[in-house]
């Protein structure tokens, strides 16, 4: 294969990326925000029932955020691909509350020999503030801008150095997808719609200015894994 068709090859792919990553073809934003919302939640109490999951179960309360992404796609042939949407919650560094969730997407494009197709479910971690400041900027990569690593990575300061935690399933297999090379961005219009204004993720992550009762259900499953109530 010449240069120019390798490089014709993964521009065409990196459009494919981008249509991952672009909202399903629906009338409502608000539909899809809450189609996420729902597998989230399905998603996070799957994880903390799952006896494989006994790390991560035992130290979610540590987290500063989780991003949870049900249904992460990765698509395979020559190049390999991965696109989803995900949800964050962050805990109030004040209170350790769980506030209102921002929806976001996820997606790269890797060189690799890869065939085939697979669906997982994945949450991170966020430990750090490094990983924090992170994820409430416009977009970031993960493994350039702030580093990811396969939990459960150990105990004490090796976690400690790290700024965000990958857990995933994948039909019982455990860690087979990694997003280090990701792109995570929010998704504007899913936040404008689920909360009835503009809005963007300090708004709703640490600023608290919005509230939606139907992400409580969530807010409520994640505070009961973590010991964290919410009002």
């Amino acid at each position: 294969m010449t240069s120019l068709a390798k490089y014709t090859l993964i521009n065409r792919l990196v459009v494919l990326a981008a249509l991952l990553l672009a909202a399903p073809v629906r009338a409502d934003d608000r539909d899809i925000a809450n189609d996420l919302l729902r597998d989230a939640t399905i998603t996070f109490n799957e994880f903390v029932s799952d006896p494989n999951m006994g790390w991560f179960r035992d130290n979610v309360k540590d987290a500063r955020a989780l991003v949870i992404a049900p249904q992460v796609l990765k698509l395979g042939f020559v190049f390999g691909g991965s696109g989803g949407n995900a949800i964050v919650l962050a805990k109030d560094k004040q209170t350790g509350e769980w506030g209102y969730p921002a929806f976001y997407t996820a997606g790269a494009v890797t060189a690799g020999l890869q065939i085939g197709g697979e669906l997982t479910d994945i949450i991170m971690m966020v430990m750090t503030e490094g990983g924090m400041n992170a994820l409430l900027s416009s977009k970031f990569q993960l493994g350039a801008d702030a580093s990811i690593a396969a939990g459960p990575v150990g105990t004490g300061s090796q976690v400690a150095t790290v700024d965000i935690l990958q857990f995933s399933r994948a039909k019982g297999i455990y860690g087979g997808l990694t997003l280090e090379g990701a792109v995570i961005a929010p998704r504007d219009g899913l936040n404008s719609a689920f909360y009835g204004r503009i809005v963007d993720p300090v708004d709703i992550l640490i600023r608290h200015t919005v509230t939606n009762p139907l992400a409580d259900r969530l807010r409520k499953a994640v505070a009961k894994a973590t010991s964290h109530p919410v009002k």
